[in-house]
């Protein structure tokens, strides 16, 4: 490396989830030296909150936070912190919160901000600043009608994700201003300043309002994500003054601030120590899981599967969504999510392979790949991508083996064979993840995949996955790696200010990666034979007929 952190130093990265706020400590070579987490049920009873979050049971779709819990975890964390590391050799912090959450600060809040005393907890001095005490998040779906007047707005939601990355989702930011400004005006009205759980996370540690950054800025349906600004359009069919209670966008490597006098004193925080710009949890995990190149991708395959990557160029539609990548302001980060991951796949493994996960492994490899032509759609869950209802479609296609689309007719069928159920599932969702993202500008085959979440364990998963793909994959042990990844940005964001300028985030890891708490192995190799690449082609094939039934199927069942 061509610099040096300060000796000793340590780093902070927080995450600030749905159902906790973890917090991970790494040294100047980037390996763990303390992980420490609250979660919220258990060790805050009292805001009796199921899960993290309150559901009204008077109005459909609304699901919300108490903001004050979030403050009081942030008390109780910093205290098992104190007591097991040196907080004053920690030279920058930053974090990442869960996104779209929104947080409303009463009208001047920022002098009560700044003029905390050290000699009390957080909680009560803050729990009059509040416009709202209970936060919107990004589970809530209350916001239908606000969705669709914002994309009316912009002529269509084709033009609304043109513009800021996304087409209008009930549980982003914008919506959710536009339903408390037509529903609660005197909240709004008495409300000084706007947050995200990240911004409002990084205003308390500096003492005044903080920046919202702009990779989790894009998650809101405000900001345009080309020029990084608020959009005009947007901002006049939300709510009027909007744009001064948002405040301005800071790049997420940027510096938020010095760290407030209240934790110099109260936890001994040095008080030179650095925050460096919060940012959204997904964002923070593609820092932690060391994408940082144009082609890389991430395939998480947990209770609900999601895809991000980075590309050079946006081009955001109807389907997944388009930051600025959160370590390099000159590309973005893409992410596609999908409802019907791990339980999914539980259930048929409970259907097909004697609720097995051996059984199910073994029905896997006994099908060859491209399953005969089999295909199958599996939604247990209301799905997200592509927008279509609970139900099971299969389907066989006819001369699947002979190399063109045109000739492969398909047919539905009831069902298959348990192996061939198996092999429908696991293929039929890498093809869409496939498909999809390359559908963003992700290349084909991606440089590399990493592969997390819980079925990364599954070496029959992950050979299929290498397969369709036709990328090398690699598997990571990172329960926490949107912490760990504001671990590292806080590092990356430390480096940044230091040489003035931006700096690639791989300069602080490239040369020892392996020695760091993110480094990766390699589980599967990309197949480079003649017969790899030959099967490559096929799968080709296959995934673009998918892509054909799925558009049919959105036409006949779904929401275009």
């Amino acid at each position: 490396m061509g610099f040096a952190f300060p000796e000793d130093s340590l780093f902070l990265g927080f995450d600030s989830s749905t159902q906790s706020l973890k917090a991970t400590v790494l040294d100047g070579n980037l390996t763990l030296v303390e992980s420490q987490t609250v979660h919220f049920d258990s060790e805050l009873p009292h805001y009796e909150t199921k899960d993290g979050v309150y559901r009204d049971p008077n109005e459909d779709g609304r699901i919300v936070s108490p903001t004050l819990m979030w403050v009081e975890a942030l008390d109780l964390l910093l205290d098992k912190l104190k007591s097991k590391v040196d907080l004053t050799k920690v030279t920058a912090i930053s974090g990442s919160g869960q996104q779209h959450g929104s947080v409303y600060w009463k009208k001047g809040s920022e002098v009560t901000l700044s003029s905390l005393d050290p000699n009390e907890k957080l909680a009560p001095q803050l729990k009059d600043a509040f416009s709202l005490t209970e936060s919107p998040i990004w589970m809530d779906s209350s916001t239908t009608k606000q969705c669709r007047e914002l994309e009316n707005a912009f002529g269509g939601a084709i033009e609304l994700a043109r513009v800021t990355g996304s087409r209008a989702h009930e549980r982003y930011t914008g919506p959710q201003i536009k339903k408390i400004f037509e529903t609660q005006r005197g909240v709004y009205e008495n409300t000084d300043r706007i947050s995200l759980v990240s911004s409002f996370m990084a205003s308390i540690l500096i003492g005044k309002y903080a920046s919202i950054d702009e990779t989790d800025g894009a998650g809101m349906n405000l900001m345009d994500i080309k020029s990084r600004v608020w959009s005009k359009i947007a901002l006049e069919a939300t709510s009027p003054g909007l744009e001064e209670k948002l405040g301005k966008l800071a790049p997420a490597h940027a510096v938020a601030g010095t760290i407030a006098p209240y934790f110099v004193n109260r936890f001994n925080f040095n008080k030179s120590c650095l925050v460096i710009q919060w940012s959204g949890d997904n964002p923070n995990s593609l820092a932690g899981l060391t994408l940082n190149t144009p082609g890389d991708l991430a395939i998480s395959l947990g209770t609900s599967d999601t895809v991000f990557g980075i590309t050079d160029e946006a081009k955001p539609s109807l389907e997944g969504h388009v930051f600025p990548n959160p370590v390099d302001p000159n590309c973005y980060m893409v992410m596609l999510v999908y409802k019907n991951g791990s339980l999914t796949r539980e259930d048929l493994r409970n259907k097909y392979a004697d609720k097995s996960w051996d059984v199910f492994n073994q029905h896997l490899e006994k099908v060859s790949p491209l399953n005969g032509g089999r295909l199958g759609f599996y939604y247990k869950e209301h799905e997200i991508l592509p927008p279509l209802p609970v139900g099971y479609h299969r389907y066989v296609l006819e001369k699947w083996d002979e190399g063109s689309l045109d000739e492969m007719k398909e047919h539905e069928v009831e069902g298959f064979d348990p192996p061939s159920e198996i092999r429908a599932i696991v293929e039929g969702q890498f093809l869409s993840m496939r498909g999809h993202a390359e559908r963003f500008g992700m290349p084909n085959p991606p440089n590399r995949i990493i592969a997390t979440g819980g079925a990364s364990a599954n070496a029959s998963i992950l050979k299929s996955m290498a397969q369709i793909f036709g990328s090398s994959v690699y598997t990571v042990q990172r329960p926490d790696s949107a912490s760990l990844g504001a671990a590292v940005r806080a590092a990356h964001g430390w480096l940044c200010n230091e040489e003035g300028k931006f700096v690639p985030i791989s300069q602080i890891y490239e040369e020892n990666l392996d020695k760091t708490a993110l480094s990766s192995k390699l589980a599967v190799s990309a197949g480079e034979t003649e017969t790899d690449k030959a099967l490559l082609q096929k799968y080709t094939l296959l995934m673009k007929k998918r892509l054909d039934i799925e558009r049919s199927l959105v036409e006949k069942l779904g929401r275009v």
